[in-house]
């Protein structure tokens, strides 16, 4: 039986772990890729035109300038991969949604929570799965963390803490220090990721109070978001820094009879981004789950979009003096 065939839109910083991730997945099977740039489409061009078919599932990947031509050219495909700049996204996944194509998008699932609602009709009106990579999600600290706590004791208090320096992450994809394309900065970028781990430990969440300092181009390089549950029982604060001198990415959980939970995303994982490998090896394995199964919509998506705009409406003015260092929590003990 054949696999399920999957292409990926956008081959900028981030593709590379999909595609890693793809090369070794036994679930699915890249069939093309496509970016404006013919210097990113390189790889797949200079083999010449060929296809993949049943008879010949090692044919050669085929590279495509244009996202309309892709569709054209591959009127069976059954999944996308979208990790073209944020600004794009909407426009790009409602074109295979409309084809009946399911997709798997990188976060943020559009700018606006009025696009992601569209993106989200347009997944059920069309019957393909809708799907926001949430990475951090995957991590296998997250994992067990969510796995150790005890059910029958209530979190009280969640720390999310998302810190890098964003010009060490880019690369070439200087879209990213763009406001407009980015949808702001570090809230709009990785305010979902955080958001998202929030959710996964608290269920839906409110913002109440939200400090953002831009730079001089209106980019977010540092925020802090105070979250609640509905009842007001549970709180949650997320730290993100583009700033930050190095990398730092962790969760802290305190529950009601006072025990500490902590989690490194980064812990054991060495080398720059060397902790998003088995991360993005879990979406696709996802992925393939999900192609393969009745279509659901994406809420996770949604909802994270609703809690950044909820930080940009409710945030005030950064205080006045130096910017927080983020000290390192003490280690907490693995309860």
């Amino acid at each position: 039986m054949a696999r399920p065939s999957v292409a990926v839109v956008g081959l900028g910083v981030i593709s590379r772990f999909y595609l890693a991730a793809l090369d070794a997945s036994p679930a699915v099977q890249l069939t093309a890729v496509c970016d404006r740039d013919p210097a990113a489409l390189a790889p797949w061009t200079a083999t010449g035109p060929g296809t993949r078919t049943a008879e010949d599932p090692s044919g050669p990947v085929l590279g495509y300038r244009d996202h309309h031509e892709l569709l054209a050219a591959h009127p069976s495909l059954d999944g996308v991969i979208v990790t073209v700049p944020n600004d794009a996204h909407a426009p790009v996944c409602a074109d295979f949604l409309r084809a009946g194509v399911s997709v798997c998008v990188e976060k943020p699932l559009a700018l606006t929570s009025t696009a992601g609602a569209e993106l989200t009709a347009l997944a059920g009106e069309y019957g393909a799965t809708l799907l926001t990579a949430f990475h951090r999600r995957y991590n296998s600290a997250v994992g067990a963390l969510v796995a150790r706590l005890p059910r029958n004791v209530p979190v009280e208090q969640v720390t999310v803490r998302y810190l890098e320096r964003i010009e060490e992450h880019v690369g070439p994809d200087r879209w990213y220090l763009d406001p407009v394309r980015c949808g702001g900065g570090c809230v709009a970028d990785n305010g979902p990721n955080a958001f998202d781990l929030v959710r996964l430990l608290l269920g839906e969440v409110t913002v109440e109070r939200s400090r953002i300092r831009r730079d001089a181009s209106g980019l977010d390089r540092q925020a802090t978001i105070a979250l609640r549950s509905p009842d007001g029982t549970a709180r949650a604060t997320v730290e993100l820094d583009w700033s930050y001198p190095g990398e730092l990415k962790d969760i802290q959980v305190t529950l009601a009879d006072g025990s500490v939970h902590h989690a490194d995303m980064l812990a054991g994982h060495h080398g720059f981004k060397a902790s998003l490998h088995h991360e993005y090896e879990a979406i696709v394995a996802d992925f393939a789950r999900r192609l393969d199964a009745p279509p659901r919509p994406d809420r996770g998506g949604a909802a994270a979009l609703h809690l950044v705009e909820a930080a940009y409406d409710r945030a005030e003015p950064w205080p006045p003096g130096p910017v927080p260092s983020h000290p390192r929590p003490a280690e907490a003990p693995a309860c």
